[in-house]
């Protein structure tokens, strides 16, 4: 397979029929092959079914349907892990992307690169909760990690799958992986795409979701920082609190010898051992770690990268003998917490055959 669309659906039950003709007629264009990956987060107001419908009458479409809403990001995953394709192109299912956009995206790959973003440059959403929040947000991101993008939150990107294909997310980390491409020595670019208003529903998100963004923004910080080396991020830590804590000992005893106050009466002596514990649990947050590491490695018997070979270099090699292996895959629809009954030409993982799952009793 050379294209997969994966595609997370939320509650959009008007949406999809219009969507699903557009991105069937630009895929009809496409020389490669290609399959569509519908992942279904728990929908309720007949999405499920609309689905189900659509891949009654395409064999190039298959339907996860998660028992839960679990988050945008946790369907894309889903869908991704149950691809086939060497492209990657996730979208979203509200009709705001742009299937014409899709044959640009791959002419960029064909130049080399390995991630195409998408910027929506002429974006149609509120200016005040959402263009505002994101343009603050995209600059944040580029000067931290230096990928300089645009437009981090336009799910529409295009990946090699040597670049998603180990890629393990949760909470609001689908925009980051390509920091993550990056950091593995993958090119990655943008092109301007199109951006339409939204015609149907409503919006999943509002002015909340910044806090769940800055909060991952933390922790992929971190990794970036401490990740390979804890000792060295933690240790500055330790350091700078150890400098406060010297401080604040230093003021009582002036605050004895100079005033006359006793150190009993004044609560800088209790700060400062209190600072000083912290400096030990810093260092301690920086040394284990890196003492874990080193003996799960040295249990696995991991080597390091060779001499004139990059990360990214590596994975590829791997990626391709792990493609070129026969895997076998567990159908995600058949989930033990789901008891909705579906028809007929329900598509499930690779490697599995459709087939109607058995109805309540009852029913």
């Amino acid at each position: 397979m050379d294209i997969s669309v994966v595609i997370p659906v939320y509650n959009e039950e008007e949406a999809l029929p219009t969507f699903y003709r557009a991105l069937a007629e630009a895929l009809d264009r496409l020389p490669q092959s290609a399959e569509i990956i519908f992942a279904d987060d728990g929908s309720t107001d007949g999405s499920a079914d609309r689905l189900d419908a659509i891949a009654e009458t395409d064999p190039r479409v298959r339907v996860l349907h998660l028992s839960r809403n679990y988050g945008q990001t946790a369907a894309l995953m889903a869908a991704i892990q149950n691809s086939s394709g060497d492209v990657v192109i996730p979208m979203d299912g509200d009709g705001q992307n742009d299937p014409a956009d899709i044959p640009r995206l791959l002419e960029k790959l064909a130049d080399g690169f390995d991630v195409v973003s998408g910027w929506r440059l002429a974006r149609e959403d509120n200016a005040l909760t959402r263009r505002l929040p994101s343009v603050v947000a995209n600059r944040l991101i580029s000067a931290l990690f230096h990928v300089p993008l645009h437009d981090y939150g336009c799910t529409l990107k295009a990946y090699r799958r040597e670049v998603v294909e180990d890629v393990r997310l949760y909470g609001e980390m689908h925009r980051f992986i390509p920091i993550y491409a990056a950091w593995e020595g993958a090119r990655v670019t943008e092109i301007a795409v199109s951006h339409h208003p939204r015609r149907f529903g409503k919006s999943k998100y509002g002015i909340g979701r910044i806090v769940r963004v800055l909060l991952d923004l933390l922790i992929v910080y971190f990794i970036d920082r401490a990740f390979d080396r804890p000792i060295q991020f933690f240790g500055k830590l330790a350091f700078g609190f150890f400098g406060l804590a010297f401080a604040t000992f230093a003021g009582a005893v002036v605050l004895r010898f100079s005033y006359g106050i006793s150190l009993i009466q004044t609560p800088l002596p209790l700060l400062a051992a209190t600072i000083g514990l912290s400096v030990s649990s810093f260092f301690c947050s920086g040394l284990s770690p890196k003492c874990r590491r080193g003996s799960i490695m040295r249990r696995a018997g991991a080597r390091p990268t060779r001499s004139g070979e990059s990360c990214s270099t590596r994975h590829r090699r791997s990626a391709s003998r792990r493609r070129s292996a026969p895997t076998m895959r567990r159908c995600d629809v058949w989930h033990s917490r789901v008891h909705r009954t579906r028809p007929r030409g329900v598509r499930c993982a690779v490697g599995d055959e459709p087939r109607a799952r058995p109805s309540r009793p009852g029913r």
